[in-house]
């Protein structure tokens, strides 16, 4: 009798761990035409001066009972846009991003820091011009729904880092403006089917 409930026992235990073991975390495509990263500096001690680099594509995953997730996304240099188009050349080049040898910037996460049961923060490694230097991005906003036009599950979230843009190469003008960048990202991304 007692061999009988023991093995139900383990019975139920392999048949629960593979359960949890085969739960997969949902995977997100990066909408690119809603996730992109907001710099901005101080400006000469006159203006807060900010722009936009689009996002070319990536991915997120998230498994929200376990605590975990990824996130991977890929900037497009070539398509900076900060309202100026002789400033926007001048970033693309090589005083700048040099975005003919370094066309993108990545993110990639390697921690995603729970607060409940929503992501807080995502750390990871940012990669601008070949550099790549650790940050953590602080999640100011985060929402997961059915997307209300595309009729599929959908997450967004805003994010916001200070980064110091010499420790990319990117030193033109120090000290006259500032080293130190605003940086926020905000992503929309669709689950993959």
């Amino acid at each position: 009798m007692k061999k009988r409930i023991a093995a139900r026992w383990l019975t139920a235990v392999a048949i629960s761990s593979c359960c949890i073991a085969t739960q997969a975390a949902d995977t997100y495509a990066i909408d690119a035409n809603h996730t992109h990263a907001t710099f901005s500096f101080d400006h000469l001690g006159f203006s807060t001066f900010y722009g936009k680099i689009p996002a070319k594509g990536g991915s997120i995953t998230l498994d929200t009972a376990q605590k975990t997730g990824s996130v991977d996304v890929t900037f497009d240099l070539d398509e900076i846009a900060t309202g100026v188009d002789k400033f926007d050349d001048h970033l693309e080049s090589k005083d700048f991003f040099d975005t003919d040898k370094h066309p993108t910037a990545t993110f990639k996460s390697n921690k995603i820091t729970f607060k409940g049961d929503q992501p807080a923060s995502v750390s990871g490694d940012l990669t601008i011009k070949g550099i790549t230097k650790p940050v953590t991005l602080q999640l100011t906003r985060f929402h997961c729904a059915n997307h209300p036009m595309m009729k599929v599950p959908a997450c967004g979230a805003n994010a916001s880092a200070k980064i110091k843009r010499s420790d990319f190469g990117l030193t033109y003008a120090l000290p006259a403006v500032p080293d130190e960048i605003g940086l926020d990202i905000e992503v929309e991304a669709t689950k993959k089917q």
